[in-house]
């Protein structure tokens, strides 16, 4: 009787995402002992690498003090992949980054047989063109289900929400979607519940960045949080996938909460000193939507029949989901032909480590069930 499967498992980035991953495999590794023998060949980070020459699997318990210990120059992204890429089982490639050099990079991979399972925006965000690429290179997008690898991004939206799968589901069983409509961002979420309560009250907008910063909500330089790019990255996604051609995340209308007289700071602590200057503003459309019994968000949204695409501030009856939502849940509302008008609505975690990890193990999953 044959052996189990053997899958090998390349693990790119190993920040918050990658560490949470490399737990999660271990945990996967310890269940799926009888019907496949997963094997970690490959743990990368920015500087530095270690590669199983001989395909025998590395002990994910202890890599990371592994890997601390590594002196040797690091080998090019290219020449791994074609190292992997002569390995004598399939491989999966889990890219825990955001980088685009990466994601430029996905269609060749795919094209070499490596399955890929990412949280990496940048991969699905970027132009239309390697979006198209990366599918034609894909053995579920237009590729050969024998020569190429899979491709599953479900953590690029709303971490461990199952926001893509559903999506994918609505449209592949043929309801059409008019209109999805949600906060996207763990940060926005966070920052609006606190700067307009429900009920009255939260403090001033530049305190309530700096709270939201000091507790670790917000990117390093919070600029990258206010531009409105991390949303507009999720709806070009989500856009794409309902059949919108979206060409980048800078091609339709994206508020940005950066004061423009702000724009030029030279970095985020120059930013955060001088916003308590403009408060006035953000105090302004808080008094005027209290005066008309609501609230402020930040949402996202996408109206599939007339093509249009928004990322901004919106006010919302205290009674509506969105209004409604808590800490830094992400809520996301699906308005289709089937559902009516009472929308499917996806809320929970949509930011951390373990939870983004958790969507990538899910997507690393159904690879697995493809290869077997």
């Amino acid at each position: 009787m044959a052996g189990p499967k053997t899958i090998l498992i390349a693990v790119v980035g190993v920040g918050g995402v990658g560490k949470a991953f490399l737990g999660q495999l271990h945990g996967l590794r310890s269940k799926q002992k009888t019907s496949v023998d997963l094997r970690l060949v490959l743990v990368r980070r920015s500087n530095k690498q270690i590669i199983s020459k001989d395909w025998q699997a590395l002990d994910e318990t202890n890599i990371l003090q592994s890997l601390d210990q590594v002196n040797e120059p690091l080998q090019s992204l290219d020449d791994t992949v074609s190292h992997l890429s002569s390995a004598p089982h399939k491989v999966i490639l889990v890219d825990n980054t955001s980088d685009q050099t990466i994601a430029a990079k996905y269609p060749n991979i795919l094209s070499k047989g490596i399955s890929i399972a990412t949280p990496n925006k940048k991969a699905f965000s970027s132009t239309y063109d390697l979006w198209s690429s990366i599918f034609a290179s894909a053995a579920n997008g237009s590729g050969s289900p024998d020569k190429h690898g899979y491709v599953f991004h479900e953590s690029s939206v709303g971490a461990g929400l199952p926001v893509i799968s559903t999506l994918k589901e609505l449209v592949e069983t043929g309801d059409e979607v008019m209109k999805i409509e949600g906060v996207f961002s763990g940060t926005m979420s966070f920052l609006f519940n606190a700067f307009m309560p429900v009920g009255g009250g939260g403090g001033r907008f530049s305190a309530e960045v700096a709270k939201a910063k000091e507790l670790g909500y917000t990117e390093p330089d919070p600029r990258d949080d206010l531009n409105g790019l991390d949303v507009a990255r999720k709806l070009t996604i989500l856009a794409r996938l309902a059949g919108l051609g979206v060409e980048s995340p800078t091609s339709f209308p994206v508020e940005s909460l950066i004061p423009k007289e702000l724009e030029s700071c030279s970095s985020g602590d120059e930013f955060m000193s001088k916003l308590h200057e403009y408060d006035s503003r953000m105090d302004d459309l808080k008094a005027s939507a209290a005066k008309e019994g609501k609230v402020v968000r930040f949402v996202g949204s996408i109206d599939v029949p007339s093509k249009a695409v928004k990322v901004g501030l919106e006010t919302f009856d205290a009674s509506h989901p969105i209004a409604a939502l808590k800490g830094s849940d992400n809520i996301i509302n699906f308005y289709t032909k089937r559902y009516g008008s009472n929308p499917l609505i996806i809320q929970g975690a949509g930011a951390g480590g373990e939870v983004t990890a958790m969507g990538v193990t899910g997507d690393v999953l159904k690879i697995i069930r493809l290869l077997n």
